[in-house]
């Protein structure tokens, strides 16, 4: 049950991309055309192009990352990367470093982990590619965020150890070939807040944000408001720490095998229970902190489970749990999956912290759970259980959906599950409860549910009402009125209604409600404000 099929990332046809190197520059600039480059009007000789770094979608935040283009290396073109994160080898096939380590490219043709040489302790092995950068290149420095949102920016920058003036650089959302940096800042009257300001490109590869300052890189740049504001909010204090990022296996040799002994799991503690079994807090070979959901016995089939487990691991995004591997040479059999340290969405606005989050962080939640489902409607998956209690919360309010058991691989709009198949009523579309028709727009109904228990702090749908009582009702085209307890906006309401539509085709899509939250309370990018001499 290896995960070959999917190993490799293909951009889809006619997915617009941009390189996330640097350009080349023709020559300089003409002095009687426009204002002459800093540092001496030619590009930092310290940075070159970064011809190997792959491209990415044009809307950060996506899973489909094209990975590096591969490339072999010759005496003469050795192929450099620098560790970004610290990373403890798991199995005798990979290599430990530490951050700033340099090690030499011999082989990056698999997509997960590359073979290197270290270039300080010569030992030869594998490494999570997504842990390191070309050197000198752009993704290598401490500041530059790939992927990120706006709103994700806003996130990793307001946590309380940052202080005023920290700040990173991501690619734009609106101009493939610019970027925009984020800076903390603070104002007597708004507390603590993030400004955004557009960095823009010019055809020899320079950059600026104000036409008065051109610099010839982007390190270049940065370089400058670290040591002088020039304008901006505040002088840039220090980078904003980067958070690890996501591994698909436990180790390289469960990258194509992920069937493993269950000697190697230690059970810690129960979590909790879900339709077909319980969910514990483990450890893999008492290192990898690791969530084990188990089968009970005679609920469900083996080759049901390890449906499951396979639709888990196949499709990757960064709004979807991983699914590490599998325990099914006997009963109870295990599925280990990542940990999600705040448990269900549901169980965290009930009775953890999410009692106390902010509306900026339930709009945050709301919109990553429309991006995972937003992968899931690109890939023609139906998740047909999409609730709180499927959607896991981990630190800094990173929400993942979770509990693909009902899910299926859809040739065409919809999936007819054969009579007498179990699902939740209260979150379960018109068409879906009397035809047994599910399809994307029938999640995007049970989406709408969710936005009602995710903005209500856990509320049960329906209240006061069973099940038949809420088919009846909603024959009759009755719907939840908009909560009096709760500040909910009236276009946030409207927006659940429209999810609620009783014509599935008039429902909006993923992509939209995504667009929606991302964008929902952002203005646009704050004007660079000119410095008087």
């Amino acid at each position: 049950m290896g995960n070959k099929c999917c190993s490799k990332r293909q951009e889809p046809d006619g997915q617009f991309t941009y390189h996330s190197g640097y350009k080349k520059a023709d020559g300089s600039l003409n002095s009687s055309s426009g204002p002459k480059l800093i540092n001496g009007g030619s590009l930092d000789s310290r940075y070159t192009p970064d011809p190997n770094r792959g491209q990415i979608k044009a809307k950060p935040g996506g899973v489909d990352i094209i990975r590096p283009r591969p490339s072999h290396p010759t005496n003469h073109n050795r192929r450099i990367v620098v560790a970004l994160y610290n990373y403890n080898a798991r199995e005798d096939s990979d290599v430990s470093f530490v951050k700033g380590d340099r090690m030499e490219v011999l082989d990056d043709t698999e997509t997960d982990w590359w073979r290197v040489v270290h270039l300080t302790t010569r030992q030869e092995g594998l490494i999570p590619w997504n842990f390191v950068a070309e050197e000198r290149s752009i993704n290598s420095e401490d500041w530059f965020f790939d992927n990120v949102t706006r709103k994700e920016a806003d996130k990793l920058l307001l946590a309380e150890d940052n202080p005023r003036g920290t700040f990173l650089v991501r690619p734009s959302e609106h101009n493939p070939n610019g970027y925009s940096l984020s800076v903390k800042d603070w104002e007597e009257t708004r507390g603590y807040h993030v400004k955004h300001y557009k960095i823009k490109p010019m055809d020899n590869g320079s950059y600026y944000i104000a036409t008065n300052q051109i610099f010839p890189s982007l390190q270049a740049l940065v370089m400058a408001y670290t040591k002088n504001a020039l304008g901006l909010c505040h002088v840039l204090s220090r980078a904003c720490p980067k958070p690890q990022p996501q591994m698909w296996d436990l180790g390289p040799a469960l990258r194509d095998k992920w069937e493993i002994n269950r000697s190697e799991i230690q059970l810690i503690r129960k979590l909790g229970r879900g339709n077909f079994g319980e969910v514990f807090y483990g450890k893999w070979r008492n290192n990898i902190e690791v969530a084990v959901k188990t089968l009970r016995e005679g609920t469900m089939s083996t080759a049901a489970f390890l449906q499951e487990a396979a639709i888990m691991k196949k499709f990757r995004h960064n709004r979807l749990v991983a699914l590490y591997a599998v325990c099914s040479k006997e009963e109870p059999i295990y599925i280990v999956q990542e940990y999600m340290s705040r448990g269900s969405l549901l169980d965290y606005l009930r009775e953890g912290d999410g009692k106390y989050l902010q509306f900026e962080d339930l709009i945050y939640i709301a919109a990553q759970i429309a991006s995972g489902m937003e992968y899931l409607e690109s890939k023609l998956l139906i998740h047909r259980d999409l609730a709180a209690r499927n959607v896991l919360i981990g630190e800094n309010n990173i929400a993942k959906i979770c509990d693909f058991g009902l899910a299926r691989v859809i040739a065409d709009d919809e999936y007819c599950p054969r009579q007498g198949s179990r699902f939740p009523v209260k979150w379960t579309a018109p068409e879906a409860i009397v035809y047994g028709r599910f399809s994307i727009k029938s999640d995007v109904w049970s989406y709408g549910i969710l936005l009602m228990e995710l903005f209500t702090y856990g509320q049960i749908p329906y209240p006061g009402m069973h099940s038949r009582e809420v088919i009846e009702q909603i024959e009759r085209g009755y719907r939840m009125p908009k909560p009096s307890s709760h500040h909910l906006p009236d276009d946030i309401y409207g927006l659940m209604l429209q999810c609620w539509d009783a014509v599935p085709e008039k429902r909006p899509t993923f992509e939209f409600l995504n667009h929606y939250f991302e964008g929902f309370t952002i203005t646009s990018e704050v004007p660079y404000r000119e410095v008087q001499d």
